[in-house]
């Protein structure tokens, strides 16, 4: 029972529900990981066209794979993704995809979402994800973590693309406001209602885990 004991406790929800706890596999691995990339793909999709940076589901998406996968799956399945749209699958949001997707000003947020998801996992394996106040908490910090790479690489961006756009356009005073009146602030209550999403399923799924576990 000791032995069994440690993987049990660190059992993520997909863990759970595949009823393979300590027991992992190459190919459910895989499988997982492929379905929390495929998870990106769909949410990005659903977006608001917004320049420099879209509004899109994906951190809700961010935060669904990594706190039910957990950090390694998680962490993959947003490198996948990124790898996949790179390759030149439609799966960035407006269907965009392709090495050019380099040069847009929001790809940082998708390589920031490399470590959220990973961060997300590590938490959902420490059991941040089975109450609502802890799945909040862990919302709230694993949507911080896209910003740190996403806002520099915008403010490159568009700092490449002069004043004519950031001062002309957007009515910045130098490109690091632009940077966060274009990737921070129109998505700070989004990110909180995301949170909010994430924080109230899993803990959800988890309570009908348990009671399933009881009977």
């Amino acid at each position: 029972m000791s032995a069994i004991t440690p993987a049990f406790a660190r059992a993520t929800l997909a863990d759970r529900l595949t009823g393979r706890i300590g027991r992992s596999t190459l190919a459910r691995d895989a499988a997982l990981v492929v379905s929390g990339a495929a998870l990106m793909s769909g949410l990005a999709q659903v977006s608001i066209p917004m320049f420099p940076v879209p509004i899109t589901g994906q951190t809700l998406g961010v935060l669904l794979v990594g706190l039910t996968l957990g950090m390694r799956r998680g962490g993959l399945a947003l490198v996948v993704y990124g790898l996949v749209a790179l390759a030149g699958a439609p799966v960035l949001a407006g269907h965009q995809g392709g090495l050019s997707s380099l040069a847009s000003p929001s790809f940082g947020f998708v390589i920031g979402f490399v470590p959220a998801a990973a961060l997300a996992g590590l938490l959902a394996e420490r059991r941040w994800d089975r109450s609502v106040v802890t799945a909040l908490a862990a919302g709230a910090i694993v949507t911080i973590v896209p910003f740190l790479i996403g806002v520099p690489w915008l403010a490159v961006s568009l700092d490449r693309l002069g004043p004519a756009v950031w001062h002309g356009e957007m009515g910045a005073h130098s490109v690091l406001q632009a940077a966060i009146a274009g990737g921070v602030t129109p998505f700070l209550l989004g990110g909180l209602v995301k949170a909010v999403i994430a924080a109230l399923v899993l803990p959800s799924v988890w309570g009908v885990v348990r009671r399933i576990d009881e009977r």
